[in-house]
C-alpha cells in the first residue's frame, strides 16, 4: 500500500469531488488509461476509483468520485473525510478495463461519473494519434464532471456532449457509425446507461469483443430464490454451507479462509477464485459470457452455486 495526502480537494459538479492526491515520499508508480486504485477509507471500507489523469502524467494522482444517493459508506466516506491534507493508503494502480492500442479506431462513450476512465483514454488516444470520437452523457451540465476540460482539451473537437435536459443533444445511432473489424467502443456509466449502450452498438451489427466495458455498480439482485449449498476447500477438505441469507465471501471469512474483497458487488473481479469442481451461478458483472460459461473462476462476493456444492482451489 502507498501512504498519500490530499493534495486538492474541489467540486467537478453537482455530487461529485474531485480529489488529487500525492505521495507522502518518493514518487507515485506509473499508470494505464483503464486504471483504478484502491482507496483503504477510515470506516475500514476499500473501494475502487478511476484514475482520470492523461497517462504518463508525473503529477498526482486525479479521482472523482459521486456522493451516491443509495451509498454503502464508500462514496459517503470519500465526500465527508477526504479534506484537504488528510491521509490515508492506497492500492498501486491495477487495469481491469485496458485500452487495446492497436486498434484503428475508438467510440468513447461515458454516462455521468463515467467519464473518469474515459477521460484517461481520450488523453491516452490524442497523444499515440488514434482517431476517437467521446460522448459523454449527462442529466445536465451541473452534472458533468469535466466539462471546462473536456471542451479546452486538445481533442475538444472529438468531444459529443448529451444532455438529458436538451433533447436536441440525445445521442443519435449515427454515433456508432458502421462497425468495422479495427474499430473498438469503450463505455462507462450507470448500469442501466451501459446496457442502453451495449445492446444498441450490438443491434447495429458490433460484435461483443469490439465492445469493452466497465460497471461501477451492480443492479440488486433478486435473493428469493436463493438456495443452500456448499463449499469445498480443496486444501483442507474443508465444508462449509451457504445459507440462501448469506454469500459465499462472508461464510468464508466468518471460518478464517482468506479471500480478498473490495467492490462486494460482482464488478471489480478482486475475489474471483478457481472452481475445481461444481458448476457456478455466475451473477457478476465482471467476467466476460465465455469466461462465465468455462466456469474456471467463482466471485464469492455475489454468485452462487447451480451444482449442490463447489470445490474451490484455496
Amino acid at each position: 500500500m502507498i501512504p498519500v495526502r490530499v493534495a486538492s480537494r474541489v467540486i467537478a459538479a453537482q455530487d461529485v469531488v474531485r480529489l488529487e492526491l500525492e505521495p507522502l515520499e518518493g514518487a507515485l508508480p506509473s499508470f494505464t488509461a483503464g486504471s483504478h486504485i484502491d482507496l483503504v477509507l477510515g470506516n475500514g471500507l476499500t473501494r475502487q476509483y478511476s484514475l482520470c489523469n492523461a497517462p504518463g502524467d508525473d503529477g498526482p494522482y486525479r479521482i472523482a468520485v459521486l456522493r451516491e444517493a443509495t451509498s454503502r459508506g464508500g462514496s459517503q466516506a470519500v465526500h465527508d473525510d477526504l479534506i484537504e491534507g488528510a491521509t490515508l493508503q492506497i492500492s498501486p494502480p491495477r487495469n481491469l478495463f485496458d485500452l487495446n492500442e492497436t486498434a484503428d479506431s475508438y467510440l468513447l462513450v461515458a454516462g455521468g461519473i463515467g467519464i473518469t476512465p474515459i477521460l484517461a483514454m481520450a488523453y491516452r488516444l490524442y497523444a499515440i494519434g488514434k482517431p476517437f470520437s467521446l460522448h459523454y452523457c449527462a442529466r445536465d451540465p451541473a452534472r458533468a464532471a469535466f466539462l471546462d476540460e473536456l471542451t479546452s482539451a486538445p481533442f475538444a473537437d472529438m468531444v459529443h456532449l448529451h444532455f438529458d435536459s436538451d433533447p436536441t443533444t440525445g445521442l443519435s445511432a449515427d454515433a456508432f457509425q458502421a462497425p468495422s473489424p479495427g474499430r473498438r467502443l469503450y463505455v462507462c456509466g450507470p448500469t442501466g446507461f451501459m446496457d442502453f449502450i451495449i445492446k444498441r452498438a450490438a443491434d447495429l451489427g458490433w460484435d461483443g469483443d469490439q465492445i469493452h466495458r466497465e460497471y461501477f455498480a451492480a443492479a440488486p439482485l433478486a435473493t428469493d430464490q436463493n438456495r443452500p449449498f456448499d463449499l469445498v476447500i480443496a486444501s483442507t477438505g474443508q465444508t462449509l454451507t451457504v445459507g440462501a441469507d448469506q454469500t459465499a465471501a462472508q461464510v468464508l471469512e466468518a471460518a478464517g479462509v482468506f479471500v480478498p474483497l473490495s467492490c462486494e458487488q460482482g464488478i471489480c473481479g478482486t475475489c474471483l477464485t478457481p472452481v475445481l469442481f461444481g458448476q457456478p451461478d455466475h451473477r457478476d458483472l465482471f467476467q466476460t459470457d465465455e469466461e462465465k460459461q468455462s466456469n474456471l473462476l467463482f466471485a464469492p462476493c455475489c454468485s452462487r452455486a447451480m451444482t449442490p456444492s463447489l470445490t474451490l482451489d484455496l
